[in-house]
């Protein structure tokens, strides 16, 4: 074979034209430069296999061209061990099953490219919940099980269960030159029994490793496996006679250089009875590592600990309520206890509590019973590496030093001279990590943008390597060495050891094919940082993107727009399905591109390679991975880093489109305020038309999709019929003006003594005015005087469509408007127009009058709260709340106002039991219309709302405050009744007998529920 090269797209062109699946287009490329690691490197395509005779096929070409080949999971690496310069090989998007499980003997078969978490939830679903897969880093719901074989992953409960390299029985493997070999713990056998080549290739190899290990016996046994995280280095220990030499284990952790994995048989164990959560404060993570031996004792299942910078960020982030159940202190450890009797466990907290009060260092702890509690506390730490990144305060930390163990009966001392060591390079860290294994996580603020900066980022990290050392540590402790860590084993390490990685790397991979530039003849650890080489250019924007808090600790400023898709350092929460709503296409289509971190990429690609800033705002990269985007701002929460993809569109598409022929649904839908106001003086005659042929070239012309029914569109009247009967506020000559179409038009002038401005958005007007009188009638009987805006605009639909130009016009004449010199609430019954009141006017419109509008802004459930809090009780229709109600929160609600905030309002008004559909519905305002994405929109629809549709009975009252949730519920149930909260908190929807009230009629006029069906009328 001639010398390794790195080109090979045009060749590649075999493979496709063989069946696989593979990309080699510049923007694939882009997303898969990077994985949640510092480094970058562009590959020269990707290949997703669908089967094992597909990695060979790919294995064996890459053999015969001399091309690098990667092998990737998740994308999660913090090391930089999935990115490399030839083939990404992706297994997560095909080689995703679970083939086998033995319950009998407790084992599983399943491919690489399996999540982690859905792996566990098979397994439990098949065995009743009996048995699961331990392994699980705080990454698991993206995180895949070749991952973790790759990186011998161990995670929060590893204090029990250990590492990855604990859990694997065999792998099946394909060789660097395409042979089907399969690694046990006694050896290495074929594949196919009947495969001479392979039997003959795993004779030789067994040997060669056999005899590796009698060479360096005393090298193996006093080098390797000493503590309990030591995952630096090949783990050749297991070759040892005593260990008979176990090929499968010795493979763990090898980082994809030695073979690919294509199937692995790994060991299950039983699901833990009865668990408990303690909650332990501290002074500091010192104080905290000092208690660890004695909790140790208690034989917890997880010791996991968090600093107070991590917990302030997720409360700047997320609100107050998002951490919930820790006790005083500035540094926590949560500790797991478990076993058969839930009293007996309880008794063992008490007992472990009284003793850490006799160490002294405690300053409080208590057991955590509540589910809620326990599950806010572990989003906490799981979200740390993300949450670290950017915090609170401003400025950046980065991994680099992330990853580094000890003894856990050393993890005091050295955490004490990690802190003096960063105090000496005036750096900053982040901490956090599995305590009980000895493990500590660690962001550190350094400067990768400059020369200075990246000069004392090398120091620090031979320092710090030179530290652990001392402290008999590892350099990694289960994220793997990669591009991060590898230049620093020689000082883990002895020549002789370092000799037998290379000689082991040989065995497999004579040619260095396997991922080259980790572990053995590694790059420099500085070479490839992504942060390094970015044009410091301007980047004008219509959002104002400056940070909240200014950059800290010296690193350098750059524009805003750049700072701001920077954020994302490829965590990949947004790959996960298991929580949040982020990312609803993801989550349809399973494709990079539709994930907010491969546009991150994109974007992050954008702004380094484009000659010109105007030649990067037309990017076709970019604007095909934004294509997707619902602009649901779940990522701007549920991102532990805060990617705001939303406006990142919102602004791509207003530079994209200048000068240009838009979509026609940005003229349709986009400019949707704009027809209203004709529709609402012509709304039978429209609806009639619409309910003719007429409707097929009208949802043409306007890019419509004719496959989703229509709302049926209402007149000014019928709004001021709905407001015509809640109590009024009456003007200064003692006349009743709340329903005349002057007092619509009268935002503010002349009724400042009212206790609430009700702000009546396009969707409620133009489409169920109903919903406005019946939220005017709830606040009415909370006892509040209502003043109603029905003229002003969020111009929510020009900021989704990217039309920033008119939007900043619209948002600037709504705050003049607005900001009237009081401080009342601003309730608005759209929860989108909410959030666009709220976030994205101070933003486009960057004045201290949108900020002070914006500051008032409330959604509707967020201000039900507020009243039942102060003792407010809605008189129920019969007496009494609903016992259950199903609820599809809006994302832009859920995003802006908090996660709970729907849930929380009928909680505080009596509803107990509340079904919450968490995921985004699929319209998201114009995008669920558009031609081309319906189908994307229904997929979406499929991951939440409806499965929670299927569970709710024809009884229970079923909640979309989101004029757009309600569209899709009617698209999917068209019988079903759906109301906003107003409606039932003011009698179920049927506004007390109003007949311009009701739920689904309302009269001519038209009513929440009626549509144009996609074949004609009603």
């Amino acid at each position: 074979m001639g010398p390794l090269t790195t080109t090979g797209g045009s060749a590649l062109a075999e493979l496709e034209a063989a069946g696989l699946h593979v990309d080699t287009s510049t923007r694939c490329l882009s997303e898969y430069s990077y994985d949640a690691s510092n480094y970058r490197i562009h590959p020269v395509g990707v290949v997703f296999p669908r089967n094992a005779d597909d990695v060979v096929a790919t294995v064996r070409h890459c053999h015969r061209n001399a091309i690098a080949l990667i092998s990737r999971g998740g994308g999660t690496s913090m090391a930089g061990n999935a990115i490399g310069p030839g083939v990404v090989m992706d297994m997560s998007r095909y080689m995703n099953t679970v083939t086998a499980i033995d319950e009998q003997n407790l084992t599983a078969d399943a491919e690489p490219g399996i999540v982690l978490t859905t792996f566990q939830r098979v397994v439990q679903e098949r065995t009743g919940g009996a048995l699961t897969f331990a392994p699980d880093p705080s990454s698991k719901s993206r995180a895949t099980l070749g991952g973790a074989i790759g990186n011998d992953a161990c995670g929060n409960h590893s204090v029990r269960y250990g590492r990855t390299t604990d859990h694997v029985i065999s792998l099946d493997l394909v060789t660097v030159d395409g042979l089907r070999l399969t690694a046990t713990r006694t050896g290495l056998t074929a594949t196919d029994p009947q495969d001479l080549d392979a039997s003959s290739r795993a004779e030789k190899i067994t040997a060669e490793l056999k005899q590796l290990a009698a060479d360096h016996l005393a090298e193996f046994r006093l080098q390797l496996d000493q503590i309990p995280r030591q995952v630096s280095g090949y783990h050749l220990a297991h070759l040892l006679p005593e260990n008979h030499c176990d090929v499968a284990r010795a493979l763990v952790g090898s980082e994809g250089t030695c073979a690919v994995v294509v199937s692995a048989t790994v060991k299950l164990v039983p699901s833990p009875k009865a668990p408990l959560l303690v909650s332990l404060g501290y002074k500091d993570v010192v104080d905290a590592a000092a208690d660890v031996m004695t909790i140790l004792e208690f034989k917890p299942s997880a010791i996991e600990g968090i600093d107070e910078k991590i917990v302030k960020t997720m409360r700047a982030r997320r609100g107050e309520g998002s951490v919930q159940g820790l006790p005083d202190g500035q540094a926590w450890l949560y500790v797991g206890l478990d076993g058969a009797d839930a009293d007996a466990v309880a008794a063992e907290a008490d007992e472990l509590l009284a003793r850490l009060r006799q160490n002294g260092r405690l300053v409080e702890g208590r057991p955590v019973g509540d589910a809620e509690e326990r599950a806010s506390l572990w989003r906490v730490r799981e979200e740390g590496a993300g949450l670290a990144t950017r915090l609170y305060s401003g400025g950046e930390s980065w991994g680099g030093w992330e990853d580094a163990a000890v003894a856990p009966e050393h993890l005091a001392d050295y955490l004490a001279d990690l802190l003096a060591l960063l105090e000496e390079y005036n750096l900053n860290g982040v901490l956090y990590g599995h305590f009980g294994a000895g493990c500590m996580h660690v962001r550190i603020t350094f400067d990768q943008r400059t020369d200075h900066g990246r000069k004392v980022m090398a120091s620090f990290l031979r320092a710090a390597a030179k530290t652990v050392v001392r402290h008999g540590g590892s350099l990694s402790g289960e994220h793997g060495d990669g591009r991060a860590r590898s230049e620093l084993l020689p000082i883990m390490y002895s020549p002789q050891i370092l000799s037998a990685f290379a000689r082991f790397k040989q065995i497999w991979d004579p040619t260095n094919m396997l991922n080259p530039g980790s572990m053995v003849d590694p790059d420099s650890m500085m070479d490839n940082l992504w942060m390094e080489g970015v044009p410091d250019r301007e980047w004008r924007t219509s959002f104002d993107l400056r940070p909240v808090q200014p950059s800290g600790d010296g690193q350098k400023r750059v524009d805003p727009f750049v700072d701001s898709i920077q954020r994302c350092v490829g965590v990949g929460k947004c790959r996960s399905d298991t929580s949040g709503v982020m990312c609803p296409s993801y989550r349809a289509t399973r494709d990079e591109k539709d994930s907010t971190r491969g546009r991150a990429r994109v974007l992050q690609d954008m702004v380094r390679g484009a000659k010109t800033v105007e030649e990067g705002w037309r990017s076709e990269d970019a604007r095909e991975v934004l294509d997707l985007c619902l602009s649901c701002k779940a990522c701007a929460t549920d991102c532990p880093v805060g990617v705001d993809m939303a406006t990142y569109k919102s602004e791509f598409f207003d530079h994209y489109y200048a000068g240009r022929r838009r979509p026609l649904s940005h003229y349709s839908l986009g400019w949707l305020p704009r027809w209203l106001k004709i529709t609402t003086r012509m709304a039978p005659l429209v609806n009639l038309l619409l309910a003719t042929p007429l409707r097929q070239l009208a949802v043409r012309l306007g890019g419509v999709t004719p496959h989703r029914a229509l709302p049926k569109f209402t007149t000014a009247a019928a709004l001021r019929r709905a407001l015509g009967t809640g109590k009024v506020h009456r003007n200064a000559e003692g006349t009743d003006n709340t329903g005349s179409a002057a007092a619509l038009r009268d935002a503010g002038g002349g009724s400042k003594t009212s206790d609430v401005v009700l702000f009546i958005d396009t969707f409620t007007r133009g489409f169920r005015p109903e919903v406005a009188g019946s939220a005017q009638r709830v606040l009415n009987g909370a006892g509040k005087t209502v003043q109603c805006n029905a003229e002003s605009c969020c111009a929510l639909t020009w900021i989704s469509t990217g039309q920033l130009g008119t939007a900043k016009k619209i948002l600037s004449k709504t705050a003049g408007t607005l900001d009237d010199g009081t401080d009342r609430p601003i309730v608005v019954v759209e929860p989108s127009c909410a959030a666009a009141l709220k976030e994205d006017l101070p933003k486009l419109v960057p004045t201290e009058a949108a900020h002070r509008v914006a500051g008032r802004v409330t959604s509707f459930a967020s201000a039900v709260t507020e009243l039942a809090g102060a003792g407010w009780t809605p008189q129920w229709a019969g007496g009494q709340a609903p016992e259950a109600v199903t609820v599809q929160t809006h994302c832009h609600e859920y995003s802006v106002f908090g996660e709970a905030t729907q849930r929380a309002a009928l909680k505080a008004v009596g509803v107990q039991d509340v079904r919450e559909a968490t995921g985004c519905c699929g319209v998201a305002g114009n995008f669920g219309f558009e031609t081309e994405h319906y189908e994307v929109s229904m997929q979406v629809a499929e991951h939440a709302l409806i499965p929670a549709l299927k569970a709710t009975g024809d009884s229970v009252p079923v909640l979309t405050d989101g004029f757009s949730c309600l569209m899709q519920i009617n698209q999917l149930e068209p019988e079903r009744t759906s109301l906003h909260l107003a409606q039932l908190l003011d009698g179920g929807g049927t506004g007390h007998g109003d007949p311009g009230c009701t739920g689904r009629g309302g009269g001519p006029d038209g009513g929440t529920n009626n549509q144009q069906q996609p074949g004609g009328p009603l």
